[in-house]
């Protein structure tokens, strides 16, 4: 099988790490905001009490199982922001957007949010991958936020990742082959060539972690029979674009974006399923 180091090869995208931080943190210490520079991640952090989380998750527990009766998997439930006033609520929480703008700045766009639910034996994995290279954005400076709805841990399928391999910017990948069963469709072989061994981002229920956009990371198939549900959050600074309409789902989550590039979704009047098309 080929590999490739583009995934838009004909669009004109910076492909390098930029170091985030801002002059002035609240939240993120200076040794925090240091390891997210050289290491590509950073966790964890304590957001939401067991008692909130709960609350969270029963919102989650009514709307997979309708999701699921409208024809989406567990691993679709993508941009729901734009429909379910309950998930733009949590992606535009001021205790979340608090520690990103930490890294970057006082204008917060969130791109792109998605729940990865993985159920117990569904046999599904993530591979090894940069989500960078998914994206055709002009400049990477994205961070993503990954809150624990469920408590994760290596037994039901935590993300895995390579400290360092965010510097090395964009590495070979191929298309994933079906026996994978990977739930995206790139696959990095051999990883640890990237950067430091592997570390599990273990997290309890209500905990987030934050991670580049470059770091390698991926996660094995939930052998346990517990779910492991987390929400990732996709946000970005004003000075990125877009193309291929990927700036289409997004909110201006704090400061302002004059260009009006990013679209800038209101909060849902109520809780739609959005209609799965054939």
């Amino acid at each position: 099988m080929s590999t490739m180091t583009d995934a838009f090869p004909e669009l004109n995208r910076v492909r390098q790490f930029f170091p985030l931080g801002v002059d002035k943190p609240k939240l993120l210490t200076p040794p925090q905001i240091e390891q997210y520079n050289q290491k590509g991640y950073i966790f964890p952090f304590d957001v939401f009490s067991a008692d909130e989380i709960a609350q969270y998750r029963a919102y989650f527990d009514e709307l997979l199982p309708k999701a699921l009766a409208a024809g989406w998997n567990s691993y679709e439930i993508t941009n729901w922001h734009k429909y379910c006033a309950g998930v733009w609520d949590l992606v535009t929480h001021s205790r979340i957007l608090d520690y990103v703008q930490d890294l970057l700045g006082e204008t917060l766009i969130l791109r792109h949010s998605h729940f990865f639910a993985k159920l117990p034996g569904d046999g599904k994995r993530v591979s090894w991958h940069q989500d960078a290279s998914y994206w055709p954005l002009s400049v990477s400076k994205v961070v993503s936020a990954w809150l624990a709805i469920d408590d994760v841990d290596l037994e039901n399928g935590a993300m895995q990742v390579i400290p360092g391999s965010h510097l090395n910017a964009q590495v070979a990948f191929e298309k994933s082959s079906a026996a994978e069963q990977n739930v995206l469709n790139q696959t990095v072989h051999n990883p640890e060539q990237y950067g430091e061994p592997p570390v599990a981002i273990e997290l309890k229920a209500g905990q987030m972690s934050l991670h580049s956009d470059w770091i390698l990371h991926g996660s094995e198939p939930n052998h346990s029979n517990r779910r492991r549900c987390g929400l990732a959050m996709r946000f970005l600074a004003a000075d990125v674009r877009a193309y291929n309409g990927w700036n289409q789902h997004s909110i201006v989550c704090r400061g302002v974006e004059p260009t009006g590039h990013w679209a800038n979704h209101p909060r849902p009047a109520g809780e739609m399923i959005p209609v799965k098309e054939a």
